[in-house]
């Protein structure tokens, strides 16, 4: 069997068991599954799922690490994702995640303008761009 574990530094998002968890790596799209091998790896900016008996939960997951290693008990496995910042999907405020959209483009065209162009500046409000896109499609699954 598989237990799914989804973790941030504020609090324990999700546990329990699972038929595979789906998310995206710095490598690309992966699936894991009851019996997986033991590894570690990253977790890029991405929506990630898990397939329960209930039907699929799904988190935004705005960047992290996962862990897959044996669970409690003989033939368990246990995956986890440890996100820095992270949120169930049907719990985003897609108002608020348009206005922050809105907010980084200003702000990313602000910073890229002509001469006047701060790299960091634009790196910032990139990231934000990225964060708020990434609610947005996730809350519209």
């Amino acid at each position: 069997t598989l237990t799914v574990e989804i973790l941030s530094p504020e609090a324990a998002l999700w546990r329990g068991p699972a038929s595979a968890l789906m998310a995206r790596s710095s490598e690309g799209d992966f699936t894991i599954l009851p019996q997986h091998t033991e590894t570690v790896g990253d977790i890029v900016s991405s929506i990630v799922r898990v397939d329960t008996d209930e039907g699929v939960v799904a988190f935004a997951v705005h960047t992290g690490y996962f862990q897959v290693g044996p669970g409690d008990g003989e033939g368990v496995t246990l995956a986890t994702v440890l996100a820095g910042v992270a949120e169930r999907t049907t719990e985003i405020d897609v108002a608020r995640a348009q206005v922050a959209k809105d907010a980084a483009e200003v702000q990313l065209a602000a910073a890229s303008k002509g001469d006047q162009s701060d790299p960091t500046a634009q790196l910032v409000a990139y990231a934000a761009l990225e964060r708020a896109e990434l609610r947005l499609r996730a809350a519209a699954k």
